[in-house]
């Protein structure tokens, strides 16, 4: 099984204290809707993962972007609650784990893109 999907959204890595608070939590149920309806996973998986960013996430006194660790734990997190669920340990299935992340450009969408093959 292969999924390659784009989630869209503003990715965030964990829960804010300042600001829009809830804005962690869209992106997970954002991730959760773009993932519902996919094939569940049944064994072992490589995955892939491309993070689009908007430019404030990349502040001059942090000038490389959210921590990638961070991103890929919440991802992983809300896609236990869908295409993970069954399988056995649920996002210790991965075995494999590609990661970047990049700056937006002017008008692209951000979120991340996941392209995810069963082994």
């Amino acid at each position: 099984m292969r999924i390659d999907v784009f989630i869209e959204g503003i990715p965030y890595s964990q829960q804010k204290v300042r600001g829009d608070r809830e804005a962690a939590d869209r992106w997970t149920q954002s991730i959760i809707q773009a993932t519902k309806n996919l094939p569940k996973v049944k064994g072992p998986i490589s995955m892939n993962l491309q993070f689009v960013l908007p430019a404030d996430k990349y502040p001059l006194d942090h000038p490389y972007g959210s921590d990638l660790d961070n991103l890929v734990k919440r991802l992983l997190d809300a896609l236990n609650m869908t295409i993970l669920a069954n399988v056995p340990g649920m996002d210790g299935a991965v075995v494999r784990l590609l990661v970047k992340k990049r700056k937006a450009l002017k008008s692209e969408q951000t979120g991340v893109r996941m392209i995810l093959n069963e082994l």
